[in-house]
This record gives structure tokens, C-alpha cells and sequence, in this order.
């Protein structure tokens, strides 16, 4: 199984963050794990990162409330981020919920691959890159 060179984890809930930070190291995920904790900050740390001309990270981790910028405003943006590789980048909603109106809008973004409740397992972890990798 091979692993992703990048992933990114936006989510404003701090222990969220720790535990799928561990088990991402526990399964070899990937290499490098960018955080931000609201959509905003997501924006201006991947537009920083195609302005330097590196790649997005392959997977997203989306958590869709947020304060500042939620998950769907992100997505909104996301999408204008001009990059080579955005195509190439999947994006998971997490979520402590499955609310069947997001289940519904998910639809609505190419990008969006699926959806994940919290807290995301080592099993989950390997589906996605059985997946994508």
C-alpha cells in the first residue's frame, strides 16, 4: 500500500485533530500533515502553496462546521484555487453527524468524495488509500 505524499485536516476542534494526527502516523498515511482550523486559513495556506508552485495535498479532510469560513464556504473557494493538481485532490467531509441535507449537497461538489463520521478510524484511513493511492 502505498502512502500520499501530502494531507490536510481543517477542523477547529483541537482533540479531532490529535487523534487523527496519531492514527494517521499509526497507519503511515502520508508524509506531511497540514492543519488549519477554519476554512479561511485553508484558503490562504493553499493559495500560499500554489503561489509557490507546490501541489495541493491529495486528501482533505473537511470538517463542515467552522467558525470564520464552514466547510461549504471553503468548498466554494476551493474550487477557484487555480492549480494543476487540484483535480487530482479528494476532499472527505467529516462530521460528528450525518444530517441527510448535507448528505444531499455533497452532490453538488465534483471534489467531494465521501463522507466520514467522527472519529475517523485506522480503517477508514486505509479505504482511503486503497482509493486513491
Amino acid at each position: 500500500m502505498r502512502k500520499l505524499d501530502t494531507s490536510c485536516i481543517i477542523d477547529d476542534d483541537p482533540i479531532f485533530i490529535y487523534g487523527t494526527k496519531r492514527i494517521m502516523k499509526e497507519v503511515d498515511f502520508c508524509n506531511d500533515i497540514l492543519v488549519y482550523n477554519n476554512g479561511q486559513d485553508a484558503i490562504d495556506g493553499l493559495n500560499e502553496l500554489t503561489s509557490q508552485g507546490k501541489e495541493l495535498p491529495s486528501v482533505i479532510f473537511l470538517d463542515l462546521n467552522m467558525p470564520i469560513m464552514n466547510g461549504w464556504e471553503f468548498l466554494d473557494d476551493f474550487t477557484k484555487i487555480p492549480n494543476h493538481n487540484r483535480e487530482k485532490v479528494t476532499v472527505y467531509i467529516i462530521s460528528s453527524s450525518v444530517d441527510p441535507r448535507d448528505l444531499e449537497r455533497i452532490k453538488d461538489y465534483e471534489v467531494v468524495n465521501n463522507y466520514i463520521l467522527k472519529p475517523i478510524s485506522p480503517k477508514d484511513l486505509e479505504n482511503i488509500l486503497d482509493s486513491v493511492a
